[in-house]
């Protein structure tokens, strides 16, 4: 590997090594510009009034913007780092970003959808947790749609394993370590021919039921599990009608 190697620390329990820069969670900038797109924007798109306007809170490098842009979805891309930004500006010229924490944002308009990815809703903390749906609450119109990704029912089980992506490279979660209060330090590792780089986090499971009381006390309400393994959910603000 000849890139400069960085290890990263910033929030309590998040960190990570490998090439570049890395965010105060542990996130690698030049990984995330190398990871290729999953379903997510199937997903979305299906989930969704074509054009909406939709607001990308923790779009990091653009991975998913860019294909959402190009179904036609006019994207705010928001991310706490500036880095990430650059990336999205570049892979994605013209596209709004905001430099902000998802959990302070306040913009001065409301979307047609906010989507909540990357598994951000299990977060260790709980006061975080409830700051990130309520911005998302902020940020919907009424009659909205807010989209979030949850972890699979297994994700802390049977580990280690992996997954060999088509686009040439390996995803390892090693391990899922209790650390206390319901909370487990995961680590997962991205093997690259020419890279590697590992991110350490802290990740709090929710059972269904906790999800949907989380939601409704930042004033949301599900309105569909969009996937039958229940990683993606479509919630509303509370009271919309159908």
């Amino acid at each position: 590997m000849r890139e400069p190697r960085s290890a990263g620390r910033g929030r309590t329990g998040h960190r990570g090594t490998g090439p570049g820069p890395i965010t105060p969670d542990g996130c690698a900038v030049e990984l995330y510009r190398r990871l290729a797109v999953g379903s997510e924007a199937d997903v979305i798109e299906a989930a969704l009034p074509a054009g909406a306007a939709l607001l990308e809170l923790g779009s990091g490098a653009g991975r998913v913007t860019l294909p959402l842009t190009e179904r036609g979805f006019a994207v705010t891309a928001v991310d706490e780092s500036a880095e990430m930004l650059a990336a999205v500006a570049e892979r994605v010229p013209g596209v709004e970003t905001v430099h902000s924490p998802i959990e302070t944002l306040r913009l001065p308009r409301r979307f047609d959808a906010v989507v909540l990815g990357s598994f951000l809703v299990h977060t260790a903390d709980h006061r975080t947790r409830q700051a990130l749906l309520e911005s998302c609450r902020r940020h919907v119109k009424d009659d909205g749609f807010v989209l979030i990704q949850r972890e699979g029912a297994d994700y802390h089980e049977n580990l280690p394993r992996e997954r060999r992506d088509p686009a040439g490279y390996t995803v390892r979660i090693v391990s899922a370590r209790p650390v206390g209060d319901g909370v487990h330090s995961v680590f997962a590792e991205y093997v690259f021919p020419d890279a590697r780089w590992t991110q350490t986090f802290l990740s709090r499971p929710l059972t269904r039921e906790a999800f949907e009381n989380h939601l409704a006390e930042a004033g949301l309400a599900l309105d569909a599990y969009l996937t039958d393994d229940g990683t993606w959910v479509r919630a509303r603000p509370a009271g919309a009608s159908g």
